[in-house]
């Protein structure tokens, strides 16, 4: 696969549901009940139920794995900085931006952003990737 270029960007949405911190929470076996008990959420600062922050990381990888770079691209790190929570029905958008490229390897660096419906910046960080496929 050619080596992207500085500045291409790709993303994707999807609507955080329910369900999704329900499977999330089977296969991480993350149960904390600031994501399950709408009660005890409510006691929080948060004031209800959020998603686990890595549903929206997960989204991140998504971009990277089926769009930018793309299939075969393998994480070799990656920073995550949590800005705000993310709500059962938030539109989540996670965006990845090239900004640097190593033409000796293949391995690209990337912004990594992933806002909701109303712009507010959910997560942000950096991701350095392989590119290999």
């Amino acid at each position: 696969m050619p080596l992207p270029k500085v500045g291409d960007s790709a993303s994707l949405d999807k609507v955080i549901t329910a369900q999704d911190l329900e499977l999330f929470g089977q296969v991480s076996l993350d149960r904390n009940p600031v994501h399950f008990d709408e009660e005890f959420a409510k006691g929080t600062r948060f004031g209800g139920r959020i998603a686990h922050g890595m549903i929206t990381a997960g989204l991140i990888s998504g971009v990277i794995g089926n769009q930018l770079p793309g299939p075969g691209s393998i994480y070799l790190s990656q920073t995550l900085k949590f800005r705000a929570p993310v709500r059962i029905g938030d539109t989540v958008t996670a965006t990845v931006t090239v900004t640097a490229v190593f033409e000796d390897k293949p391995i690209v660096t990337l912004d990594t952003v992933a806002t909701n419906q109303d712009g507010v910046v959910l997560v942000k960080g950096e991701a350095t990737i392989l590119v290999d496929g």
